[in-house]
């Protein structure tokens, strides 16, 4: 089996390529509005994260530490040395322990995080229990509702691709194993926040004051050194809801290489 996780990988090479992980339950597309916006400039890559998309029978499946793990080694094999890092929810806990571990070897370029997991214990536990198990599309419709902000339709397409897919009994089996093993109970496994003050790279925090899966609260326990970018108005997809706005934040905090 592949030592290198499924991935898009599109643009130009030369300039510092800009990675992108995706959240729970979500594969490499859900960044096709950011994909697009900077495969003209530079490379661009989006992993399928371990038990996700193309990566469903990837070896070892399971929380944010595993797909750090399997991120590392994929850009090692790609051999991608220096990195712009963006990740959402749990691919933005994935994020934040890529860029400790590699903190001393100097490969991030910077780290922007769209509603991480880990900055906080508090955690809408129960949505994404149901949310991984969940197969009919009129379930994942009103599933989905509740990761978006109060105003923000969701097509109806979207919870029938998504319950096509499901029909494959493993999709829903796996992320039933994933989110158990982000979960510790009713909360979930958190970071020293702390630690983040020690990077030596530009770090960016892009959060949705509607946000129904974690409380954006949780933007108060970074240190001052983090960039916080709040949206009125949005839930927990900000890349969804305001992709030109969060695109614009990506563009800044890796313009400089």
């Amino acid at each position: 089996m592949s030592t290198i996780l499924p991935h898009l990988s599109a643009g130009p090479e030369g300039r510092t390529p800009i990675v992108f992980l995706h959240g729970f339950a979500g594969d490499r597309e859900s960044w096709l509005a950011q994909t697009i916006a900077f495969e003209a400039r530079r490379r661009v890559i989006a992993f399928d994260l371990p038990g996700h998309g193309a990566a469903i029978d990837w070896p070892e499946i399971g929380h944010a530490g595993v797909s750090a793990k399997a991120v590392i080694g994929s850009l090692s094999a790609m051999g991608v040395g220096r990195f712009h890092l963006v990740g959402h929810s749990m691919g933005g806990a994935t994020a934040t322990i890529v860029a400790l571990k590699l903190a001393e070897a100097d490969r991030l370029a910077s780290l922007t995080l769209v509603a991480p997991g880990g900055f906080g214990a508090e955690i809408n536990h129960r949505l994404l229990r149901r949310f991984a198990t969940a197969t009919e599309a009129h379930e994942i419709q009103a599933l989905l509702e509740q990761f978006f902000g109060f105003e923000r339709p969701i097509p109806r397409s979207v919870a029938e691709r998504m319950a096509e897919r499901r029909r494959d009994p493993r999709v829903t089996a796996t992320l039933a194993r994933i989110v158990e093993s982000i979960l510790d109970g009713e909360r979930q496994k958190s970071f020293d926040l702390g630690a983040l003050a020690g990077l030596p790279h530009p770090v960016r925090l892009i959060w949705g004051n509607q946000d129904r899966v974690l409380p954006t609260r949780q933007t108060l326990g970074v240190p001052g050194t983090v960039g916080v970018h709040l949206f009125a108005g949005v839930g927990h997809m900000p890349h969804l809801e305001v992709p030109r706005e969060v695109n614009r934040i990506i563009a800044e905090v890796t313009a400089a290489e």
